[in-house]
């Protein structure tokens, strides 16, 4: 899926590892271990754009009396157990009680280093895995589901600015989302989006209208001006893609 990649050292002595080899099936464990309070990114879906890295934090309990090495907690698909590529630190333990420890994570996403896949954006499932000193470990799936999505992005422009009260305001804009093969935004076409509309006066928005992006991504359409106030568009986003939402064009009604 990707090319195997080893982070920087870290500080305190914390364990550096690369999710790059398939994983046990989850429940096809050897035992001994018990992992519990498993949190991924504070159960909020991992927003991953074209290029940046992206940090998710990561903290479980694992309770065990073997001697062990390498806890993680990592994200797979499918029976195969097939894991999305990504770097790991973890913690040193967190001592909670005799063989008990807590641990933090963090799980490093970088398109710019990986060969990720679009086709990996969408659900993942959630396991935690150790290795025992000497040899063997556990692996265990989680009763946890992780949405990864590619980040959408959106402009907006309304036009004329000003304009005359019952006069024609053309807005227009276009939605885009992370293309992690090619690492640059692209068209995202066909996407139905939210026209809202803040008069000056006021604390929040409304939705005016909604409106499809034509197959370039192109938004376009028109509104009466009746009071002076801030444009934009909202995309509310899918199981695969990050909602989005433009920057104000403020226009005044004479």
């Amino acid at each position: 899926m990707g090319k195997k990649v080893w982070r920087a050292a870290v500080a305190g002595g914390a364990a550096v590892l690369f999710t790059g080899v398939a994983a046990v099936p989850a429940g096809a464990a050897e035992g001994g271990v018990s992992f519990t309070r498993v949190q991924v990114n504070g159960g909020k879906p991992i927003v991953i754009g074209a290029s940046k890295e992206v940090a998710v934090p990561t903290s479980f309990r694992m309770a065990t009396t073997h001697k062990w090495k390498w806890p993680a907690v990592f994200l797979y698909r499918g029976g195969t157990g097939d894991r999305l590529w990504h770097a790991i630190e973890t913690s040193d333990c967190i001592k909670v009680s005799s063989g008990v420890c807590d641990f933090n994570e963090t799980m490093y996403f970088d398109p710019s280093v990986w060969d990720m896949h679009n086709s990996e954006a969408g659900a993942w499932k959630v396991a935690a895995e150790v290795s025992f000193q000497g040899g063997g470990g556990d692996t265990d799936g989680e009763d946890l589901t992780v949405y990864v999505k590619r980040s959408s992005r959106l402009t907006v422009n309304a036009s004329p600015e000003p304009v005359s009260k019952g006069g024609t305001i053309t807005v227009t804009g276009k939605v885009t989302r992370a293309n992690w093969e090619t690492k640059k935004y692209a068209s995202y076409e066909g996407r139905l989006v939210s026209l809202q509309f803040k008069p000056t006066d006021a604390s929040s928005y409304t939705t005016v209208k909604k409106v499809y992006a034509n197959g370039s991504g192109d938004l376009r359409t028109t509104v009466k001006a009746s009071k002076t106030g801030t444009w934009r568009w909202v995309y509310y986003g899918n199981t695969t893609t990050a909602p989005s939402t433009s920057a104000g064009d403020h226009v005044v009604v004479k």
